[in-house]
């Protein structure tokens, strides 16, 4: 399957700082798969938050660094760079406590949270994780044989109950599980900030890469920026995944004869349909989720005024929902 990359790349000011309530990275063993999927209730509408917490080597390993850590996170650059070297996770998190990079907190590692997994040289799943002192209550790392589930200022320890017992009884691919995993903490005030607002959090993200994945191009990538108070985060994330999943797959007639062309397409695309299907309504979001304004003339519908990369597309018809996708070049 094509690589799909969701999101958009944005670097902000490098005094900023962020703090990641609830996290998970796994590995999976069977498919060499690496993912990591998390959720906070931070107030900033950056549709590349997720790189502020998380990297990832392809067929090697991944890293969460979250708390308090300064923007760009050095911290996981220097991790990254470790477990490049060949450092396992126990030994990336030892030497990151004696060389703790973000003087914000007068490089204090007591203020950081960190998860690790990776594959030994021999495949074997290993895992770590670190949780400093100075980090906001409630606060808790815990690990698995191929995971690493994290948080602070949660609500309590069954934020991390549930997460982690939705990834060990999810059946699937690890991205199913990891999505399983954040819905394990879909409850108000999981994020102990947004309990007065309803929600878990107020931002979301899930990003795995296969093994045969280049770096920074991973098979999927969904991020749900900062939601205004009382609009729920992990359900908008799983929209986007449940429409990633389904690509390729809808209701009759079959999508052999349901397409998008041209694609790519610069100024205008048609919808082929069979002709005694009828067309109710189409819908174009980007690969945030955001609707895009667009005009339908009979069966097709302009797209000059879209910024170049991928939108999903929502086809109701007759016979039911279908999902496909384009490219605007």
């Amino acid at each position: 399957m094509k690589k799909i990359l969701l999101g958009t790349v944005l670097i902000f000011g490098l005094s900023l700082h962020a703090q990641d309530t609830f996290s998970i990275i796994a590995v999976d063993p069977e498919t060499g798969d690496i993912g990591s999927a998390g959720a906070s209730c931070i107030n900033l509408n950056n549709s590349n938050w997720d790189q502020w917490i998380t990297d990832i080597i392809p067929g090697r390993g991944g890293v969460n660094s979250q708390a308090y850590v300064c923007i760009p996170n050095v911290n996981l650059a220097n991790a990254m760079d470790r477990m490049s070297a060949g450092d396992s996770p126990q030994e990336i998190i030892d030497w990151l406590m004696l060389n703790d990079a973000c003087g914000s907190q007068n490089f204090n590692p007591e203020y950081r949270q960190y998860g690790i997994v990776d594959f030994d040289l021999g495949g074997n799943p290993r895992s770590a994780g670190f949780t400093g002192s100075l980090t906001d209550d409630y606060k808790e790392d815990r690990q698995g044989l191929t995971y690493s589930i994290q948080g602070n200022i949660l609500l309590d320890q069954s934020v991390i109950d549930q997460m982690e017992a939705n990834f060990n009884n999810t059946t699937g691919t690890l991205a199913d599980r990891l999505m399983a995993a954040l819905q394990g903490a879909n409850f108000p005030g999981a994020d102990s900030r947004c309990l007065a607002s309803g929600t878990s959090s107020r931002a979301a993200y899930m990003v795995v890469y296969h093994a045969d994945d280049t770096p920074g191009e991973p098979y999927l990538r969904l991020v749900v920026p900062a939601q205004s108070p009382g609009i729920e985060p992990i359900d908008l994330l799983q929209g986007l995944y449940d429409d990633f999943t389904t690509l390729g797959v809808g209701d009759q007639p079959s999508l052999e004869a349901l397409r998008l062309w041209p694609n790519p397409a610069e100024e205008r695309i048609n919808l082929e349909i069979p002709s005694e299907v009828i067309l109710q309504e189409v819908e174009v979001r980007n690969v945030l989720g955001q609707k895009q304004s667009i005009v339908v003339d009979g069966n097709s519908f302009g797209v000059s005024q879209l910024t170049s990369g991928l939108y999903i597309v929502r086809v109701y018809t007759s016979k039911g929902k279908h999902v496909l996708r384009f490219v605007k070049s």
